[in-house]
Formats: C-alpha cells, sequence, structure tokens
C-alpha cells in the first residue's frame, strides 16, 4: 500500500493501520466475545507480520494495557512506521480513569515516551471520554498538548472524542481527528469534510462497525471518503488483517 498524507503532518501513513489494543488488553472489553490476552512473544510476532504486510500506522493508548509496552520492544529503532498514541484515559484495575490537567498529560507523555523507547512521539490524541466537548472548554489539555508539540516532545498532535461537536471544535488547534465513521454511522461526515478543506488529517476508527458490517463494502465506503487519512483496524488475526489490506488495494490500487 502507498501511503497516504497524514493532513499537514508531514507523516505519511498506509491507508489500513494497526489498532493495537487487543496486544495488551482484554478486560472491560466492549467486543462481542471473549479472548485470551497473547503473549509478549505472540504480540511481537503479530506486530512484524503487520508490518510484513505493508502497514506502517500502528495507533495504540496507555489505556491499552501491555499495548505500548509491546509495540516498543517490537519496533525498537525501526525507522518508517508512524505510531500514535494516547493521553488523558488510563486503565487500572479493570476500569478506566480521566484525568486531562496539566500535570496528568505531561506525566502521560513521559511514560509513553519510555514505553514506546523514543524520544519524540509521532502522534498523541487527547483519549476524551462522551464529556469530550468539557474536556475541549473547561480544561488546559488542548494547550498542554500544543506546547508539548513546542518542546519537541511530539510532532503532531489531535483529538480523539466521541461527539461531532467536539470534533469539529477540535478541528481549530488538531493536526489529527480520529472519529468513528462508517455506513451505519456518518454523523462525522461533516467533519471529515471540514477537516479535508482545514489540512487536518483524519484516522478513522471502528469502522467496520465492531465486525458487524462486511468488510470489504465497509473499507470501500470509509477510504473512497475524501479527507480520509486511514482506517484503523484492530485484530490477533493476521488473515483478517490481509484481507483488510486486500480490500484497501482493491478501492485505492
Amino acid at each position: 500500500m502507498d501511503p497516504r498524507p497524514l493532513g499537514g503532518t508531514g507523516l505519511d501513513v498506509t491507508s489500513i493501520g494497526f489498532g493495537a489494543f487487543k496486544i495488551g488488553r482484554n478486560e472491560g472489553i466492549k467486543y462481542p466475545s471473549a479472548y485470551p490476552l497473547p503473549s509478549a512473544t505472540e504480540a511481537e510476532r503479530l506486530i512484524h507480520q503487520v508490518l510484513d504486510l505493508g502497514i506502517n500506522y500502528i495507533d495504540t493508548a496507555p489505556a491499552y494495557g501491555l499495548s505500548e509496552e509491546r509495540i516498543g520492544r517490537a519496533l525498537d529503532g525501526r525507522i518508517g512506521v508512524v505510531v500514535s498514541t494516547k493521553a488523558g484515559e488510563s486503565f487500572d484495575g479493570g476500569q478506566s480513569s480521566y484525568d486531562f490537567s496539566a500535570g496528568a498529560l505531561r506525566a502521560s507523555v513521559t511514560a509513553s515516551l519510555r514505553r514506546l523507547r523514543t524520544d519524540s512521539l509521532d502522534l498523541v490524541f487527547l483519549h476524551a471520554n462522551k464529556d469530550d466537548m468539557v474536556i475541549l472548554d473547561e480544561t488546559d489539555a488542548p494547550e498542554t498538548l500544543q506546547a508539548l508539540k513546542r518542546e519537541g516532545l511530539i510532532r503532531a498532535i489531535g483529538f480523539s472524542g466521541k461527539t461531532p461537536a467536539a470534533a469539529r471544535r477540535a478541528l481549530a488547534w488538531s493536526d489529527v481527528v480520529m472519529v468513528e465513521y462508517h455506513l451505519d454511522d456518518q454523523s462525522h461526515a461533516d467533519v471529515i469534510a471540514a477537516a479535508a478543506l482545514a489540512g487536518v488529517g483524519v484516522v478513522v476508527k471502528k469502522g467496520l462497525a465492531s465486525g458487524h458490517l462486511d468488510a470489504a463494502t465497509a473499507t470501500a465506503f470509509v477510504l473512497g471518503t475524501p479527507g480520509v487519512s486511514s482506517l484503523v483496524i484492530g485484530s490477533l488475526n493476521v488473515e483478517h488483517l490481509r484481507d483488510n489490506v486486500r480490500h484497501a488495494k482493491a478501492v485505492i490500487g
């Protein structure tokens, strides 16, 4: 797959990205079926298989359990791979908690740098919950990410929230927005169009509606939408990912 520009970040990402939730966490999940957590060796093997498929984009988060640590170990100095992570949500004792204070965000970024074994993070999203408008309007989270970017600890910053209103609000300062978008939920369509006009990159999550949509049809719909740079898909099955890469190639060549 030929990488696509991720807005104006200077980063190029493949049209299919790897969502790395399942390699690090199997507690408190929203998936319809339970799954065993892969071992460290199995997770590293899967990451290498993902890269061998031509995928150059991996999405993770501190709230994804062991995910960041396992990615850092698997990549360890490998160049040409774009990794996005997040800040604001943590997961401990089977429950998520949120803290968007400047101190918490800085501590989160510092920990992500260590776990991912890098001096600068490619992309960090605010990991917002359903109160995403409150986070944008009543905390200094956007300003904190902007400061971390100026300091060189982050190359690009973005927003991963719940509502179209918050995603649109975040276009004022984000380099990239991550939105849920698929055939059964097109509520972010106007945000994607606005982002394209503003030069803001768009990453789509849950583009297959958590496995409820036909993969070929769903992939064609998402990647055929102007402004979308990448569709992030999570799986522990390399054959499933290979099929998604094939569907993507059928759309974009």
